[in-house]
Formats: structure tokens, C-alpha cells, sequence
């Protein structure tokens, strides 16, 4: 297990979340503020810069309007993809 947050895996993690936002029509401004953080703090989670816990990113993930087992499942099934 790596011991980084720059790990392929939480690039995927990033990626998705990213992705999710996207499609949520979303803009990092509006995330940050139904989220009660500032741009840059999201803008920092999107680059890696802060690594969320998971009661974080089920809370970024419900204002997305998916559930953490979307969310997961979708990670696991990449994951399961690249290999």
C-alpha cells in the first residue's frame, strides 16, 4: 500500500470526483459553496493538494447527487478495468 496521496488509485479517486462535478453541471465555485468552503480549498482537493477522509467525500458526493456507493462502485469498476 502506498503511502501517498499521489497514488494512481486516489488519481482516480480525483478524476472521477472531478468528472462527477462535471456532470453535475457544477462549477468549483458553486461546489465550494454549497459546501460551505472557499473555491480554492475545492480547487485543492481536485489537484490532490488535500486529501479528503470518507465522511468528506460523502458529503461532496451527496451535493454532487450521487451516493458514496455510486461513487465507489464506479472506482471499484475502473480500477477492476485497468488491470
Amino acid at each position: 500500500m502506498e503511502k501517498t496521496i499521489y497514488s494512481g488509485e486516489y488519481a482516480l479517486v480525483l478524476r472521477l470526483l472531478r468528472e462527477a462535478r462535471e456532470k453535475a453541471g457544477i462549477t468549483q465555485m458553486q461546489l465550494a459553496k454549497k459546501l460551505g468552503l472557499t473555491q480554492s480549498f475545492v480547487s485543492k482537493i481536485e489537484r490532490g493538494d488535500r486529501r479528503l477522509d470518507i465522511v468528506q467525500l460523502r458529503t461532496v458526493c451527496r451535493v454532487l447527487g450521487i451516493s458514496l456507493l455510486e461513487f465507489v462502485k464506479q472506482f471499484e469498476e475502473e480500477l477492476a478495468q485497468e488491470k
